[in-house]
């Protein structure tokens, strides 16, 4: 995960005292003199790395600066959300055993709506994707989504409803990302009904309807888990946790390996035995293995082919990459079981 260091937070920052009398004393500091050292992360220029000076604490802030609109159907800051959301897993009892999930340590409207919460210091979940196609470390990935597997699933299924999935939610993002892909990226209108025909064959399936609605970490994508040693799992970034179908998450990280390992390899087939692992790892927290495998597996298609539409919507994306993408996410949509 990369990182540009600023230079020294200056000390007539309001940011520096918030760090000294508010987060530092909840960290067991008491005193810091020399400050605070600022880093940028690259993925995102509103989070920042804040250093002690004397290498006593790390923590991460998130800013939502000002006249920035909020996104669609949201009434507060995403950084509100996430406060409120990682207090709620905490209260839960999820930070415990082999889980980690990050503290928050502090909500500040004044300061552009700062999050602040603990930084940890583990492998990101993308460095271990690459160094299992890279230097064929294949084991240690599979070993690693035990470890997540385990996590969402106590996630999931301490957090099951008394109501069903709401479908027309999924459904309406799929659109938002046909739609997306037409006006950002110039896919052609007869490939998006193509896809749009796709979509609509999912929404009359029961199955994705009778599912008990979870609390979803709503962003299961590598960059926002990390590992320890063992199992140990790191997870923050929950501004996007949602009541959900248990197999957004599923389907997300699903998408997210075949895109690593398409990109990387170039062969379709190359995740496959990584996400199989990953579901059956995850199905085996259920009393009935099979039967959970079936009706995960059931599903899955079209979480994962949504996940494929996300990613050839960014930017970075290369018009042969996006062609391929877009591919793998029509046979995915179109693979009802």
């Amino acid at each position: 995960m990369t990182i540009r260091y600023l230079g020294h937070l200056p000390p007539d920052d309001p940011l520096e005292g918030y760090l000294c009398f508010d987060i530092a004393p909840q960290l067991g500091v008491r005193w810091t003199p020399g400050g605070f050292r600022v880093f940028q992360f690259a993925f995102c220029q509103d989070v920042y790395l804040y250093e002690e000076a004397g290498g006593a604490f790390r923590v991460v802030g998130k800013f939502f600066p000002p006249g920035r609109r909020l996104p669609p159907g949201l009434v507060r800051p995403p950084t509100e959300t996430e406060f409120q959301n990682l207090i709620h897993l905490h209260r839960l009892g999820l930070n415990s055993g082999d889980f980690r999930i990050a503290r928050p340590l502090g909500y500040n409207q004044w300061l552009h709506d700062l999050l602040m919460v603990e930084h940890f210091d583990g492998q990101p979940l993308e460095e271990v994707i690459d160094q299992a196609i890279r230097q064929n470390r294949r084991s240690r990935l599979f070993r690693k989504l035990s470890a997540l597997a385990e996590f969402l699933a106590v996630l999931h299924n301490r957090t099951a409803g008394d109501w069903t999935v709401d479908f027309s939610h999924p459904y309406e993002y799929a659109g938002r990302l046909i739609e997306s892909l037409i006006e950002k990226r110039g896919m052609a209108r007869s490939e998006a009904d193509e896809l749009y025909r796709l979509r609509e064959s999912w929404r009359g399936r029961s199955c994705m309807w009778e599912d008990s609605r979870v609390l979803v970490h709503g962003d299961a994508t590598p960059s926002n888990f990390k590992f320890g040693s063992g199992r140990e799992v790191m997870v923050f970034d929950l501004e996007r946790m949602a009541w959900a179908d248990r197999v957004f998450d599923l389907g997300r990280l699903a998408g997210e390996l075949k895109h690593f390992f398409l990109r990387d390899t170039g062969d379709p087939w190359a995740a496959e035995p990584f996400i199989g692992h990953f579901l059956w790892e995850y199905c085996g927290h259920f009393p009935d293995r099979q039967a959970a495998f079936r009706s995960v597996t059931r599903r899955i298609p079209f979480y994962l082919g949504i996940t494929l539409l996300r990613i050839a919507r960014n930017p970075w994306v290369d018009w042969g990459y996006r062609r391929r993408l877009l591919d793998e996410a029509k046979k995915n949509l179109g693979a009802i079981q």
